[in-house]
């Protein structure tokens, strides 16, 4: 049996230039991290002694005569990749819930694929891991996904990762000091909205309104270098951070409809009076996980005024101890 265990992902600043449709022509970029929440995945052979081939256990029980017949995408395109067709058995949990912003569709599908080829006896580094991954989802089950999150969940840590034009990327990990990081995650609260949604949906519409907002993406992308300035840089004030967070979610609240709602406006509202700097909806939008940045000595006080959130304790790597307390 294999055991799998892939990191969910925080990204801060860069979301969207990923997207082929606007990497392909002006490059990309993304500032994030891993968190220490996680996707586990057991993988075997199924024994060929049931009335099935294969069994499948996530949210739901699929018990298939075929593997071809599997509902679950992701394992349908894994095994449809791999050219696997024997029989196998699947079981996937997860720290925190799916299509709530934090990378978990393509934590899956690295942690599925790493399964898979440490049954078959082979192994893969993490760039071309990331590339299958990446492969999987955009041309084989043809999704609406950038890259960045199925670069993240292979290589881990925190990074800044470029996308260019000829579909290559690199990934460049932070260099700033432990203290620095540190600093960084005791301004950081993580809250759950409360309700979810299919990222694919959301930036289907996204990627359409792509050649209409050129100026917004370019500024985002400019604030990549910025943000990583900032945290590689301790004589920086570690503020500038947060204002350039809250700089960069009016801009992606600007990109289409389909991100932001009136409640996560409430949210977000609510979280500026209550002392937060900045913050920002993680993943495409539309629901799932809200991030803000807070100056410790105001911490208490968000976390109070949104007491109806469900406030999830997170640690970025190399910081050791986690950034949601009272």
């Amino acid at each position: 049996m294999i055991i799998t265990r892939t990191p969910l992902r925080i990204s801060f600043f860069g979301g969207g230039t990923d997207y082929p449709v606007w990497s392909r022509e002006n490059g990309g970029a993304v500032l994030s991290t891993a968190i220490d929440k996680y996707c586990y995945i057991t993988c075997r052979w199924m024994p060929p002694f049931f009335d099935y081939r294969s069994r499948v256990s996530y949210s739901k029980v699929e018990n298939v005569a075929e593997n071809t017949s599997i509902e679950h995408p992701s394992v349908r395109g894994c095994l449809q990749f791999m050219n696997i067709r024997e029989g196998i058995e699947i079981h996937h949990v997860a720290d925190l819930p799916a299509r709530t912003g934090l990378g978990t569709s393509s934590a899956f599908t690295v942690g599925l694929l790493l399964s898979l080829y440490a049954l078959q006896d082979r192994m893969r580094d993490k760039h071309t891991l990331a590339q299958d991954a990446i492969y999987v989802e955009q041309e084989v089950l043809r999704e609406a996904v950038g890259a960045q999150d199925q670069v993240i969940a292979a290589y881990g840590g925190m990074n800044r990762i470029n996308f260019h034009r000829d579909d290559s990327f690199d990934v460049q990990p932070l260099l700033a000091p432990r203290e620095r990081i540190a600093e960084l995650q005791d301004h950081m609260v993580l809250f759950f909205t409360g309700f979810a949604r299919t990222a694919s949906e959301v930036a289907q519409v996204q990627i359409k309104e792509t050649p209409n907002r050129r100026a917004e993406l370019s500024t985002m992308y400019q604030m990549v270098s910025e943000a990583e300035a900032i945290l590689t840089d301790s004589k920086q004030s570690i503020g500038e951070f947060g204002r350039l967070l809250h700089e960069s979610w009016k801009l992606k609240k600007s990109l289409t409809s389909k991100i932001s709602n009136p409640q996560i406006d409430e949210i977000y509202e609510a979280g500026l009076e209550a002392g937060a700097i900045g913050g920002k909806l993680l993943g495409a939008g539309g629901g799932g996980f809200m991030l803000f940045f807070v100056p410790p000595q105001q911490r208490k006080a968000l976390i109070v005024r949104l007491h109806n959130l469900l406030c999830v304790p997170i640690t970025f790597p190399c910081a050791g101890k986690p950034c949601c307390r009272l």
